[in-house]
């Protein structure tokens, strides 16, 4: 028999979702629109292709996706505040590397290498911790730590572009690595593994009286380990949905500033159209999140893949800055929301006991799929001259998203 009440010690878990969000705010609000920014300037005193400057962001996310799986493993083992208080501040460390380079070669390794390094701690540690904290507000809580990118992206680009305008791109990469070591090292401090090491449970009850083991022995919340999730039919539908997140968010976010360039617009404006696709992801995370708590997650994922659908139809077609702000601001609510549900349904899926593991080889196939994003779409540019066919190959993408999302059966026990 389980008697659970609310703690009369104050919940921690509200410390980790506070820790998460800050380190979102920080490591994803300055990591992933930034880039788009720094793009047309480093281009303009350096001379490199698109293709090429884009090659140090899609490998970053090559490492990501590779030091992924092991991060899930450190997590798992070590816990999340040395992996992302200790290697998370390689984020930081890239930045102030960056405002040093003075060739291509040095960028890419850079970005690549200490960036993916760096924002490899950001995800799978923080939404495998925030999982295990939270059982009934567990989408509601990833929601609130990702909408920390929503702010972060919001405020960052802008601020990176300020910078750039008023004191050169090397300053501004300077300032963001002191913001993103010391906080980083800071937020990273806060989290704990899980509740119970700290005598609580998800949400904020505590045990009274041990369960009852079940007749088998086993513990039916333990869920999936990663061998029998690869075995799992659902896995590779999940893996997919994964795969068509990365690829949408990548390509777009690492060439909208440029693209609104191109079209005739200026760095401000870019930096700005970038924002708000950011920080309309925030609608999106805690919205459209806690409409998944009501409707389901392929519901859910169903219209938020239709969403960006449209989206970039309208971002094929508008030249004009208004229509940027406004498919800037639908792609954002719908990214927002895959980005939450990815990981609700991770863990609805496959349960907790190998939660980090999984996520970490899920990311790894997200990253895989961003790698190809972003060096596809400057590619693209430098041979066609324009954006165009990737507008077309991410609407293309997105509609596989909603057929995916649509037959994907979430399964609620472990294989044998």
């Amino acid at each position: 028999m389980v008697m659970c009440f609310r703690a009369k010690k104050p919940f921690y878990g509200y410390a980790i979702t506070a820790a998460g969000f800050m380190v979102w705010f920080i490591g994803w609000g300055t990591y992933t629109p930034s880039f788009s920014v720094f793009l047309k300037p480093l281009l303009a005193e350096f001379g490199w292709s698109r293709a090429d400057a884009s090659l140090a962001y899609s490998l970053s996310f090559l490492v990501l996706g590779v030091l992924g799986v092991v991060m899930g493993y450190l997590t798992d083992r070590l816990g999340p505040r040395i992996v992302v208080a200790g290697l998370g501040s390689m984020l930081g460390v890239c930045y102030l590397l960056l405002s040093q380079i003075e060739n291509l070669w040095q960028f890419q390794a850079v970005y690549a290498v200490l960036g993916g390094v760096g924002v490899s701690t950001l995800t799978t540690p923080v939404m495998v911790t925030v999982s295990r904290w939270f059982a009934r507000k567990r989408a509601t809580m990833i929601g609130i730590v990702q909408a920390g990118m929503g702010i972060g992206g919001f405020l960052f680009p802008p601020f990176a572009g300020w910078l750039i305008i008023s004191y050169g791109w090397r300053t501004a990469y300077a300032v963001l690595g002191v913001i993103a070591l010391v906080g980083l090292v800071a937020a990273g401090l806060f989290l704990r593994r899980d509740p119970q090491g700290m005598g609580q449970l998800p949400d904020g009850a505590v045990l009274m009286v041990a369960p009852q083991q079940p007749q088998d022995g086993e513990d039916p919340a333990a869920g999936f380990s990663l061998r029998q999730a690869l075995r799992a039919g659902g896995f590779w539908i999940v893996v997919a949905l994964f795969c068509t997140f990365g690829f949408c968010r990548s390509a777009f976010l690492a060439h909208l500033a440029a693209h609104v360039q191109d079209v005739g617009y200026t760095l401000a404006d870019g930096a700005n159209v970038v924002a708000l696709l950011v920080g309309a992801s925030m609608f999106g995370r805690i919205g459209m999140g806690s409409l998944a708590d009501k409707i389901g997650n392929r519901t859910t994922f169903v219209i938020s893949f239709a969403m960006t659908t449209g989206s970039l139809v309208l971002g094929l077609v508008t030249r004009d800055l208004m229509g940027l702000y406004l498919f800037a601001f639908i792609f954002g609510v719908a990214w927002g929301n895959q980005a939450v549900l990815r990981f609700s349904l991770a863990s609805e899926v496959f349960g907790l006991g190998s939660l980090g593991t999984i996520v970490g080889v899920l990311n790894f196939f997200e990253s895989a799929a961003a790698t190809v994003g972003s060096y596809l779409a400057g590619w693209i540019f430098d041979t066609s001259g324009s954006y165009g066919p990737v507008f077309w190959i991410g609407i293309g993408v997105s509609v596989a998203g909603a057929v995916l999302a649509w037959v994907v059966k979430p399964l609620h026990r472990a294989v044998p």
